[in-house]
């Protein structure tokens, strides 16, 4: 019998590893860059955290039965719905803002009929907890910016939508065609549309609605058209501000979306995804926005606290750069194989190869095992990419010899 790993699961190997450390190592090092600081939430959590109120389906959540009192858990879908009930239940009476960052893995349940679908991804992300307005919406585009930055990514594009902008839009249609009217839009389906029982006025705000992607300024300019209230008018304002502030930079790349809609159903103002062209690809690689009133369902007196944030994806940041060969190509060689040659040296090789390793740079030692001759073991060492043997001879002295690599 051949043993495999689970449906949806996979090994990662040496070098993927190392490939994916490559990437995680360069993201945190702009998020510690940036101020952010690391948390770790469960892997399990209880099904009423994962769900946030009803804005993550039942239906997306691996679940668990607590075999102790019978109680829901799950493994987690995504990571900010086990920040906001971190963040609310074990980080009272802290200064604000927050700026928290993670790397983990996260599961979702495969649909039915999808079979050998993955399971399990890897995710990185931020959320800024207790910042509201453009500056903390600017920031948090900023800093994603920057990562891809970190990962030498080009070229990318960010697709920016307004959550409650297009929650509102949606207002004007009758409550029960309302869901019909955001499938046709989000899907382009111009068809449906025009077979739904809309007045003509209505047909043709449907219309536009699905015209709300492009460039911002023409974006903006057709949802002007709307008729929007006191509301509407003040977020299609800050919406402007935002981009405006992000193209002075002139390289920040913004198709506007008023229909994107995203999967977890807690945001209340800007969305994003970024997505890639490199290597003749696109993918999306990340997605992210504002939930202002996530935290308050953990809260006990529902207190709301305002959030924004991103998750980049590890497992298509991979894929995209190792089409565009950026990433390692092999995990990292030793610097040193350290070879007793007799039995009566054991304790002086393992105390050298020690000295070798506390440099205060990462020095990879390797010691001989023994059972191969010195020229297997020259072999050994220029198969693997490792520079230097140091001999350790009879009397305890090191003789050192380089390798042609």
């Amino acid at each position: 019998m051949v043993y495999q790993p689970a449906a949806g699961a996979r090994d990662l190997l040496p070098n993927d590893v190392a490939q994916k450390r490559w990437i995680e190592d360069r993201l945190q090092q702009v998020f510690h860059r940036w101020g952010y600081h690391q948390i770790i939430t469960p892997t399990l959590e209880r099904m009423d955290t994962l769900m946030a109120g009803g804005a993550i389906e039942r239906s997306v959540v691996i679940q668990l039965q607590s075999s102790m009192d019978d109680e829901e858990l799950g493994l987690r879908p995504e990571l900010t719905a086990s920040i906001a009930r971190t963040a609310v239940s074990r980080m009272t009476g802290i200064n604000y803002p927050q700026r928290l960052y993670y790397n983990a893995n996260v599961f979702q349940r495969i649909r039915e009929n999808s079979q050998n679908r993955q399971q399990e991804f890897f995710q990185a992300g931020v959320e800024l907890l207790g910042g509201a307005g453009l500056l903390a919406d600017a920031e948090i585009l900023l800093l994603l910016a920057d990562c891809l930055k970190g990962v030498r990514l080009q070229p990318w594009h960010l697709i920016l939508g307004e959550a409650g902008i297009t929650r509102s839009l949606f207002n004007a249609f009758p409550a029960h065609l309302q869901p019909k009217v955001r499938s046709a839009i989000a899907h382009l389906d111009r068809i449906s549309i025009d077979s739904l029982p809309l007045s003509e006025e209505l047909r043709e705000r449907a219309r536009i609605m699905m015209d709300l992607r492009g460039k911002p300024a023409h974006v903006l300019e057709q949802v002007s058209r709307l008729g929007l209230d006191i509301g509407q008018k003040e977020a299609v304002d800050n919406l402007k501000s935002l981009v405006e502030l992000l193209q002075s930079r002139g390289d920040f790349p913004i198709i506007l979306d008023l229909s994107l809609v995203q999967t977890f159903d807690y945001y209340t103002g800007i969305v994003f995804e970024v997505v890639s062209n490199a290597c003749n690809q696109t993918r999306v690689l990340g997605r992210g926005g504002r939930y202002d009133q996530l935290l308050g369902q953990y809260h006990p007196q529902n207190h709301n606290i305002p959030g924004i944030g991103f998750v980049l994806f590890v497992e298509d940041l991979y894929q995209v750069l190792l089409s565009c060969q950026q990433l390692p190509q092999s995990t990292p060689a030793s610097n040193w194989l350290v070879v007793p040659e007799t039995a009566s040296v054991y304790t002086i090789a393992f105390a050298y190869a020690q000295k070798l390793r506390d440099s205060t740079h990462l020095v990879r030692v390797e010691m001989d095992l023994g059972g191969r001759s010195a020229e297997e073991m020259r072999q050994y060492a220029h198969d693997k990419g490792i520079p230097q043997i140091a001999w350790i001879k009879a009397d305890g002295s090191p003789i050192i010899e380089s390798v042609n690599c």
